[in-house]
């Protein structure tokens, strides 16, 4: 009974009723909406956002932030179109591809626990750079043609359900089995709870903190695989907005913002309830600039009652 109580009072439940009165909402507004299509669509748009919202995870539990993940996303994507098209075998553009996110994620780190910056400033500043250095590349064009073998990491399929949807929740099952399970993940539990505890404790502060920027990066560049296979094109305007949409997956889910809370589960449900809204307002023909407001109103709500629930600890 008390394990009960437990789970209806969490806040992956209540998020999760939250998930089924707005899919309830759509479903009897647009008759579209419980397709087998269109549901299996929601779950492919919501695959490379929640994977980037993974990474965003194990940053906000160690109390940071990484406002880069969309420039890196559309980076990574076009550092491998120009690979490819050099002639670099795939296997290999894989390979550097997971590479260049595990070096833009060590130095974010670097930069946070060796220089001492703030991980809004030092991510704030890659956002730009990333962005920037795209368009360089790219020459402000999108690039086309890759090898099918590239593609069907983004639009392939086995059987009914697309790849990138099986890479999203083997990578979530990933996620969760390390920070539920190891040591590692505890620590980074301790971590966002009280870094100075931890330290006192034997935790290597900063080697968590590497750890989990290297996992947004790594998880930046799996996305933009997934997103550049699936288009078949490398634009350099490409996943705009992703940092907005994950940080709102992660808080919606539960995490704080203050760091130590959060879990995988209740991203994945912070995703799919944001997919479902993308979804549901298109198919609704609400004009963009209302979506946009509604998705700023969403965050400002999840916020608020992060911060609510904070004072109402301290107290």
């Amino acid at each position: 009974m008390t394990r009960l109580r437990s789970l209806l009072q969490s806040s992956e439940f209540v998020v999760f009723l939250g998930l089924l009165a707005v899919a309830a909402f759509f479903a009897a507004n647009t008759p579209v909406f419980l397709t087998r299509f269109n549901l299996l669509n929601v779950l492919l748009q919501s695959s490379i956002q929640g994977i980037v919202a993974i990474g965003m995870t194990f940053v906000i539990l160690t109390a940071g932030i990484d406002l880069s993940v969309g420039s890196v996303v559309a980076l990574a994507g076009v550092i491998m179109a120009l690979l490819l098209h050099a002639g670099v075998p795939v296997w290999a553009v894989l390979v550097l591809n997971l590479a260049f996110g595990a070096a833009v994620g060590a130095f974010h780190a670097f930069s946070i626990t060796r220089i001492g910056m703030a991980p809004f400033i030092v991510t704030l500043a890659t956002m730009a750079m990333a962005r920037g250095l795209t368009m360089v590349l790219s020459d402000g064009k999108t690039i086309f043609n890759f090898p099918p073998s590239f593609e069907f990491f983004g639009a392939g399929q086995i059987g009914p359900i697309s790849v990138a949807v099986i890479l999203f929740l083997a990578y979530a099952l990933l996620a969760e089995l390390l920070l539920r399970g190891t040591v590692l993940g505890r620590n980074i539990y301790a971590v966002g709870s009280n870094p100075k505890a931890a330290a006192l404790s034997g935790i290597y502060t900063n080697r968590v903190l590497y750890f989990v920027y290297i996992v947004s990066g790594v998880s930046c560049a799996l996305a933009g695989l997934v997103l550049t296979g699936r288009l078949d094109s490398a634009m350099p305007t490409a996943a705009m907005g992703y940092e907005l949409d994950a940080i709102a997956a992660v808080i919606i889910g539960g995490a704080s913002l203050m760091g130590g809370k959060g879990t995988i589960l209740g991203t994945i449900i912070g995703v799919l309830l944001i997919g479902v809204i993308n979804n549901g307002m298109n198919l609704m023909n609400v004009p963009p600039f209302w979506q946009s407001f509604l998705k700023g109103a969403v965050i400002f709500l999840a916020v608020m009652i992060d911060s609510l629930k904070n004072r109402q600890r301290e107290g």
